[in-house]
């Protein structure tokens, strides 16, 4: 394989938002796995194997350890032995330089359990690809095991606010490796992933009101969607990636209008005396979630995206928030505020499986959830010790993990989709 896609035309991440990860909490049912260091990923100054064990863990899914004897590849494993160890998988891998400077990655994954190989890989990567290509095996292992496709190579994008300064980036799911798309010193917010990953749509303030703005991630090329008169707010996209979703409040309060991607006039999808904003798109496009006040207090409700008469969702609570839905429509996550004031991040069930909300945090001040592709997971903003910082729950708020910055605010997480 060539070398994995870089970012073009967006700039490096700065040093102050590099994060590092810390994982708590105790699944219900997890893979114990053993992954040795990769055999001399020591002089490429990144531990592949590291990488993939926080990978693994962060999923929920796994209970990662580090080998204590050395394997690669080429090792002749006893999985009979390594199954009397407590193990039902093992990873061994290698790393070498070839004279061209790219990276020859290669792997083994041994099932313990069943006596037998699972995986055989090598992968030829760029230098600076190397932690993508890491994040890729940590996907292969996982649906090797679970037969579903793991997030860790897909992207995240958030905003990253320290004084007045702004900065919108797009990183690798665990926080690292990022990109910067856009920095201002006035407020960027409400970042969107168009269906095929490369496009953002964001609202930034720069021209001091605003203005929703689309710009291709690969390029950096950035164009106007929505500057109308008042307010042009909280983008999102259609699945099929031909329309958006805005709030515009053009006729005097704040409603949602139905756009064309490429720009034009606006279809206004929602009549009302009070404000509707917050809109998501259902995964089969055939239904826009949003959040509307017309029954007294913030609540979630539902549209066709032709028009016609919005449904009710939430009725637990005076104030719901926030709506996400997972990828397969059967989990909406928002954003509930308890009756101390405290904001949570709760889930409930949109397939007819019925049963209460569930609250997923044990925080007070969560906003912004956005589920991974595969909805296993969300990430969400959640405040502590006077800062904002990003977290990842995985559905069942068991596993938790917290992408700790050097101090600067993060906010408004919004989870890409796969790659293509």
């Amino acid at each position: 394989m060539g070398g994995l896609a870089a970012w073009g035309a967006l700039g490096p991440l700065p040093a102050a938002a590099q994060f590092r990860v810390e994982i708590s909490g105790i699944g219900a049912t997890q893979v114990p796995i053993a992954v040795a260091n990769f055999r001399d990923e020591g002089k490429t100054g990144l531990s592949l194997a590291g990488v993939i064990r926080a990978d693994l863990a962060r999923s929920g899914l796994f209970r990662t350890s580090e080998s204590s004897e050395a394997l690669d590849e080429r090792s002749v494993i006893n999985t009979a032995e390594w199954r009397g160890r407590g193990f039902d998988a093992v990873v061994g891998g290698s790393v070498t330089r070839l004279a061209d400077g790219r990276l020859d990655v290669r792997y083994k994954l041994w099932d313990a359990v069943r006596g037998e190989q699972l995986l055989g890989q090598s992968k030829l990567v760029l230098a600076a690809d190397l932690r993508l290509a890491a994040h890729r095996v940590a996907d292969e292992i996982y649906q090797a095991i679970t037969g579903e496709p793991g997030v860790f190579a897909t992207r995240i994008a958030y905003v990253v606010r320290n004084g007045r300064r702004h900065t919108l980036l797009v990183t690798d799911a665990d926080g690292e490796g990022g990109q910067v798309a856009l920095a201002s010193n006035e407020p960027i917010i409400s970042p969107a992933w168009s269906h095929d990953g490369r496009e953002l749509a964001y609202v930034s303030f720069e021209l001091q009101k605003a203005v929703v703005w689309i710009q291709n991630v690969q390029t950096g090329e950035r164009r106007q969607l929505a500057n109308f008169r008042g307010s042009n707010s909280a983008p999102a996209w259609s699945p099929d990636g031909r329309e958006l979703v805005v709030t515009l409040s053009t006729a005097g309060i704040a409603q949602l209008f139905v756009m064309p991607r490429q720009g034009g006039t606006p279809r206004r999808l929602t009549t009302s005396n009070s404000i509707d904003t917050e809109a998501t798109y259902s995964p089969d496009g055939r239904l826009v979630y949003f959040v509307s006040d017309r029954g007294g207090g913030p609540q979630i409700y539902r549209v066709p995206v032709g028009g016609g008469n919005p449904e009710r969702v939430t009725f637990d609570g005076a104030h719901n928030i926030s709506p996400a839905i997972s990828r397969d429509g059967r989990l909406m996550a928002y954003v509930a505020r308890q009756a101390n004031g405290a904001f949570k991040l709760a889930t409930m069930a949109l397939d007819g499986s019925g049963g209460a909300p569930r609250l997923l945090s044990d925080t007070s001040d969560d906003e912004s959830p956005s589920f991974a592709p595969n909805g296993r997971l969300i990430v969400y903003t959640s405040r502590e010790k006077g800062r904002d910082v990003l977290m990842t729950t995985t559905v069942d708020g068991k596993i938790k993990t917290r992408l700790v910055s050097s101090g600067a605010d993060m906010l408004e997480p919004a989870w890409g989709p796969f790659n293509k």
